[in-house]
């Protein structure tokens, strides 16, 4: 059965190269991977190419809960694209566009069975959004 995809998407008033950074550099992975100030984004790591993974430790500040956020690359183009399966085989898709306006960032990811599409939905874009904020002032 094929699994429902969503998209989020957000433009970045950054260059290119610095959103391609910002977004694939562990150090700056753990300044945004989060959905809400209640959480944080720790022990990131990522080999950048394809059939390479990555990892984030996703927990809650107060130390009550806390995930592996992972998964293995299946196609990067620099600067363009970046796939991805998860470890329970759900795909995303992350594309990068400059445009005169800034860089569109567009995810587009399969839902998850455990939470209701608007939860999931609100949940990646609040991550996108961080990492707007995150790029735009730092």
């Amino acid at each position: 059965m094929d699994r429902k995809s969503i998209n989020v998407e957000t433009i970045v008033n950054a260059p290119l190269s610095k959103v391609w950074e910002y977004w694939t550099m562990p150090e700056h992975i753990d300044q945004w991977n989060f959905a809400s100030p209640d959480w944080q984004s720790t022990d990131s790591k990522s080999e950048l190419r394809t059939g390479g993974t990555f990892s984030s430790i996703m927990s809650a500040k107060d130390g009550s809960a806390s995930f592996e956020f992972g998964g293995t690359f299946t196609n990067v183009v620099p600067e363009e694209l970046i796939e991805y399966e998860l470890g329970d085989g759900r795909k995303v898709s992350i594309s990068f566009k400059e445009t005169p306006d800034g860089v569109i960032v567009s995810e587009t990811f399969e839902l998850e069975d455990q939470n209701t599409e608007e939860l999931q939905r609100s949940g990646w874009q609040a991550i996108l959004d961080n990492f707007k904020k995150h790029t735009e002032t730092k």
